[in-house]
């Protein structure tokens, strides 16, 4: 581990197995712990870090430019920022995109989500798909002040997402109609209208983009939270 002040990582991921990566923190600080995953998509990192199936997960990118196409409230999957934090090969690049509200780095930290940059995520990926998932600490502290034996120890400490009721915590709180249809050039996000197929959906992590091709299908959405109890009716 280097020894000056101005090369001292400022991030690091601790697996339960006692190995230990090195990095640059963004986003938020501080520490959490989670399940180790990886996701080899080339665009739509946003998308990913909002998709509710990943409540509970570091998500590993593979692909090095992340950042780059910023960041913007249209592309959220969900209301959350469902991932517990990300990984990435180089920095987060500045953003280079029309449709960009703002960056990645200050996104994460609006979310409270930490990432880290400078990791060999290619063999992070390796090691995820010849012995599973890992369970991990993920740490931001700009002094580069770690336990690492405290991280560590917090990893194999912690039980896993076997039996947690996630749903209970990505589910909406409230049902509402939904009648946004998938993005299109040059109109973005057009509304459906008129009458269609009624179509109730119970959100245990609904993704919108879900939504939105049940509306481009002309259907008439309304969205329930998980905790609903939905009578049916006979005639």
């Amino acid at each position: 581990m280097p020894t000056s002040s101005a090369a001292r990582p400022t991030a690091c991921l601790a697996l339960a197995d006692g190995t230990v990566f090195y990095g640059k923190g963004f986003g938020a600080t501080g520490e959490t712990v989670a399940e180790l995953v990886f996701n080899t998509a080339m665009t739509g990192y946003q998308e990913i870090m909002t998709d509710p199936s990943y409540a509970g997960q570091v998500v590993t990118f593979t692909f090095p430019h992340v950042g780059n196409v910023g960041v913007t409230p249209e592309d959220d999957e969900a209301g959350v920022s469902a991932a517990a934090g990300m990984l990435v090969k180089w920095d987060p690049t500045e953003p280079s995109n029309w449709r960009a509200a703002g960056e990645l780095t200050g996104w994460l930290k609006k979310m409270g989500r930490i990432g880290i940059g400078g990791v060999d995520t290619r063999r992070l990926t390796r090691a995820i798909r010849q012995q599973g998932a890992p369970h991990v600490t993920l740490a931001h502290d700009p002094s580069g002040a770690f336990d690492i034996a405290s991280l560590v120890a917090r990893a194999r400490g912690w039980k896993g997402l076997v039996g947690l009721d996630l749903a209970r915590d990505v589910t909406c709180a409230q049902s509402y109609r939904w009648d946004e249809k998938r993005w299109a050039w040059p109109q973005g996000y057009a509304r459906r209208e008129g009458p269609g197929l009624r179509v109730v959906a119970v959100d245990y992590g609904a993704k919108r983009n879900i939504l939105r091709c049940l509306a481009s299908s002309g259907c008439d959405v309304t969205v329930l939270p998980a905790s609903a109890r939905p009578r049916m009716c006979w005639r």
